[in-house]
């Protein structure tokens, strides 16, 4: 049975039954660590960015250089921040959605120290010169075994449960177990393949593969399936169509892994693959809006959540902004944009967009919705500053994305015209300095949602008349 087949009071009382099932401190710790690592990355991210400002602050300390920096940001947003959160919500959601614990509670507990562990030492490689030269896979070589050994744990402590299931899975199930599968794989295929087995131009297919699978077979399963766990039982109606969730996990599981040589167009890669891989992204696009028409069908009648309801406007905003990432996917594919877009800041554009406009807002949002229950607090300390959190995060995101598609599209216009080189870096620099200020203000709102969540933690506020109403809408 799917959460799409269930009824809301099924939903209420499987989730009550498995309230013993799930360990809400493995949870919380999963948690802290991903938001430490959140606010670390987000520095690094402002750090680098002063660089394009001319004022960067430590241009002579070889390991604090801009371009280690760089993989400090993205690194520590993916395997930090995204995977931690990543364990925390499966921790909470696979035991209510199979009705068994994970494999073992000390495992999970030997998975988070030994994560943590992992990720520290892909820092100190990083910043050290150690990086491979394999785009989000920097990790150093001496690290992968370790990388690999843990995403092997996690998949035995996971996947146990799901195997000893009865009857019909929720869609979500299928997203996790797929995502955990995957994930190993992929990772595999980018830090192992290329470094000691493949070379020359089918390196640089393999390197596309891994970048747009480690997005689309380890973030986005995940992802989704957090979603059609969380939007039904906070909305407490199920899913509008058990049919769609299905359209869109075989969608994904069979056009995406297709994407990734999209990455590089106008090279010796055959032009069958790139075109292959064209047509792969645009039908992604068409999946990717059967699942954003499911989740909007689904709050059809209930629309004053987004109003009300915290988590469920994260939730959507994210939904929107995902759906934009792959219109956008969609055309800058083609040959065509690729001639004005490949290698400007439209790109970074499109992937902050969909980091932390997506994943990083589903993360939030979920993280918004739990954390009271995770520390014994029967609501937030403060429902204004959630607001703030939301506001100066959606708004600044938003503001980025602009800014940095204006920039990319004047760049890429400036170098197709053959103008002099610098004068493209002189047209680029308001730009960025507006990126470097819509930034710190976007960090600034993730304080003020630490701010909350320690207030919230030691002071933990009763529920009162208004405060009943606070806790339901955060």
């Amino acid at each position: 049975m799917t959460t799409a087949a269930m009824p809301p009071t099924a939903l209420i009382r499987n989730d009550a039954r498995a309230e013993t099932l799930v360990n809400t401190r493995i949870v919380l710790a999963f948690f802290l660590a991903s938001y430490i690592y959140f606010l670390i990355a987000l520095l690094a991210g402002l750090l680098f960015s002063l660089q394009f400002m001319q004022k960067y602050p430590f241009p002579t300390i070889e390991w604090l250089s801009p371009g280690r920096i760089r993989f400090l940001h993205t690194n520590g947003m993916a395997y930090g921040f995204i995977a931690n959160a990543f364990l925390g919500g499966l921790h909470w959601a696979i035991p209510r959605l199979t009705l068994r614990p994970v494999l073992s509670v000390k495992l999970s507990w030997i998975i988070l120290v030994a994560w943590q562990g992992i990720v520290l030492a892909t820092v100190f490689g990083l910043l050290t010169g150690q990086a491979q030269a394999v785009e989000w896979g920097e990790t150093p070589t001496w690290v992968d075994p370790f990388a690999v050994l843990g995403l092997l744990l996690v998949g035995t402590n996971f996947l146990a449960p799901i195997i000893r299931m009865r009857g019909s899975m929720y869609v979500s199930v299928w997203y996790f177990m797929a995502a955990l599968i995957w994930t190993l794989l992929t990772y595999t295929m980018g830090n192992f393949f290329v470094e000691y087995w493949i070379g020359g131009t089918a390196s640089g297919a393999i390197i596309g593969l891994f970048i747009h699978d480690l997005v689309g077979l380890f973030v986005t399963p995940i992802g989704w399936g957090l979603m059609y766990y969380f939007v039904p039982i906070i909305l407490r109606k199920p899913i509008w169509s058990h049919g769609l969730s299905l359209v869109g996990f075989w969608g994904l599981a069979f056009f995406y892994p297709l994407n990734g040589i999209h990455h590089f167009l106008y090279t010796p890669i055959p032009m069958f693959l790139q075109h292959g891989a064209i047509v792969a992204t645009i039908a992604v696009e068409f999946v990717v809006t059967t699942v954003i028409i499911n989740f909007f069908m689904t709050i059809r009648g209930s629309g004053g959540a987004l109003r009300t309801n915290m988590p469920i406007r994260w939730f959507y905003v994210g939904m929107v902004f995902y759906f934009t990432t792959c219109l956008q996917c969609a055309f800058q594919v083609t040959l065509t944009f690729q001639k004005i877009i490949h290698f400007t800041d439209w790109v970074v554009g499109h992937a902050h967009l969909v980091m932390f406009g997506v994943f990083g807002f589903w993360i939030l949002g979920m993280m918004t919705y739990l954390f009271p229950r995770l520390v014994g607090a029967q609501r937030w300390y403060s429902s204004k500053l959630n607001e703030w959190h939301f506001w100066l995060s959606a708004v600044g995101m938003l503001l980025m994305f602009f800014d940095l598609t204006i920039a990319g599209l004047i760049q890429g216009t400036q170098w197709q015209s053959l103008a002099i080189w610098e004068e493209s870096v002189r047209a680029s620099m308001p730009f960025w300095a507006t990126r470097t200020y819509i930034g710190s203000v976007m960090i600034f709102a993730q304080f003020l949602f630490m701010y909350n969540m320690c207030m919230t933690a030691f002071r933990k506020p009763q529920a009162t008349d208004e405060g009943t109403s606070a806790a339901a809408s955060n």
